[in-house]
């Protein structure tokens, strides 16, 4: 009963920002933890940052390197993903992830394709 819908997406240019969004539904336990994840065609998929519910943050900060910050709104059951500085190694879809408090990751969007230009 958990859907994650993404949008922000888009080309941008390097050097540029973009903000992504994911409205979530469904059992407040199921989506404890929301997070982003990302996956560059040929590329295994990695981790770029979680957040719960209380507002505790963990951001990779070897993918990230500090440009990024992850957020979120629990009034309208949505996360966010401030994303600055884009370079061109950013490329990838982008996938907002959720899960409970003590568990794996166990649901998952349809991913918005993010494409920077240099």
């Amino acid at each position: 009963q958990v859907q994650l819908v993404e949008s922000g997406g888009g080309l941008v240019q390097a050097g540029g920002s973009l903000r992504l969004s994911c409205a979530a539904s469904g059992p407040t336990l199921s989506t404890a933890v929301m997070g982003w994840f990302r996956q560059a065609p040929g590329k295994e998929r990695e981790f770029v940052a979680s957040i719960s519910r209380s507002g505790r943050t963990t951001v990779d900060t070897d993918s990230a390197k500090g440009r990024f910050t992850i957020s979120r709104d629990n009034a309208k059951n949505t996360v966010y993903l401030q994303m600055n500085s884009l370079k061109p190694e950013d490329t990838a879809v982008y996938y907002c992830a959720a899960k409970e408090l003590f568990g794996t990751w166990r649901y998952w969007g349809q991913g918005t394709q993010v494409t920077v230009s240099s």
